[in-house]
């Protein structure tokens, strides 16, 4: 299934994302960040539009379709902003899994409106495992150089509220429409919504003092990320919400590794458990999907 390898190449690439950016956003202010990554989203977006010829849907595109995208695009942008400034402020360990939070809330939520109840047991367990793995994988015990719970959790949290909201709406607003159109449509929505936070904070200034070394990362965040969305949104239109959310957030998994040996994460025992969990919940879903 052809839908399932864009989930899985959707993962690979999210997983790469939160490394770069968090390379990207060490000096850089996170709003700011996430503004210059989403114009190299927008272009990368928009060139994969025209090499495939999906410019000529834009004029077809109908009302609800348009609202949903739209409705969709303004979700990403506030999961966006909340998700780099938790980064910003928290270990990548801990601010990744409260951010895949958002797939027990997806699941559920495709469930109940999409019907999505074939082998139902099995992702409501899936499910269930993936909820108690994220449970255990978030650490309260805290280190002199990490920062208090209480100043990156709430973003975490906020952002995986989002991003749960993202994928429904996605779901909705593509049927009718390309993906690749549908995800460059989206990320002119996110583009807009981070610049207008960008000004209305007053930090336009910064976005010429970027550090030339963390502008290379967050360029290079910014094309993961449009590789990822490409393959996600895909993988959305033409397969099952329920199994598809899951198998994205497998980026876990790339991001855990990333950061043992670039930031030196170590987990736990307790937090290793978790992503036992997480894999395994993942994975039932996806084998029996």
């Amino acid at each position: 299934m052809l839908w399932m390898l864009m989930a899985i190449l959707s993962a690979v690439f999210a997983g790469i994302t939160s490394i770069l950016a968090k390379c990207g956003i060490r000096k850089t202010d996170s709003d700011v960040a996430t503004a210059l990554r989403t114009v190299v989203v927008l272009f990368f977006s928009w060139s994969m539009v025209f090499v495939t010829g999906s410019a000529g849907g834009l004029s077809e595109i109908d009302g609800k379709s348009l609202v949903f995208l739209l409705l969709s695009g303004a979700a990403t942008g506030a999961s966006w902003l909340c998700y780099f400034k938790a980064l910003s402020l928290g270990d990548v360990n801990k601010v990744v899994p409260i951010d895949k939070s958002s797939t027990v809330l997806s699941v559920l939520l495709a469930i109940v409106l999409f019907h999505e109840t074939e082998h139902l047991a099995v992702k409501l367990v899936g499910t269930a495992l993936l909820g108690v793995g994220i449970f255990l994988m978030v650490e309260r015990k805290q280190t002199a150089q990490s920062a208090p719970m209480r100043k990156w959790l709430p973003y975490a949290v906020l952002s995986a509220v989002f991003a749960a909201l993202t994928s429904i709406l996605a779901k909705i607003g593509i049927t009718n429409v390309e993906s690749n159109l549908a995800t460059a449509i989206r990320t002119g929505v996110v583009l807009v919504m981070s610049f207008v936070i960008v000004l209305v904070k007053g930090k336009q200034t910064q976005l010429k003092a970027v550090d030339r070394k963390e502008a290379v990362f967050i360029a290079l965040s910014g094309l993961a990320t449009g590789a990822s969305w490409l393959c996600y949104y895909y993988a959305i239109q033409n397969g099952v919400v329920s199994v598809v959310v899951p198998i994205d957030k497998l980026s876990i998994l790339v991001t855990v590794l990333l950061s043992y040996f670039i930031f030196k994460e170590k987990l736990s025992k307790k937090s290793l458990l978790g992503l036992c969990l997480m894999l395994t919940g993942t994975l039932a879903m996806a084998i029996w999907a």
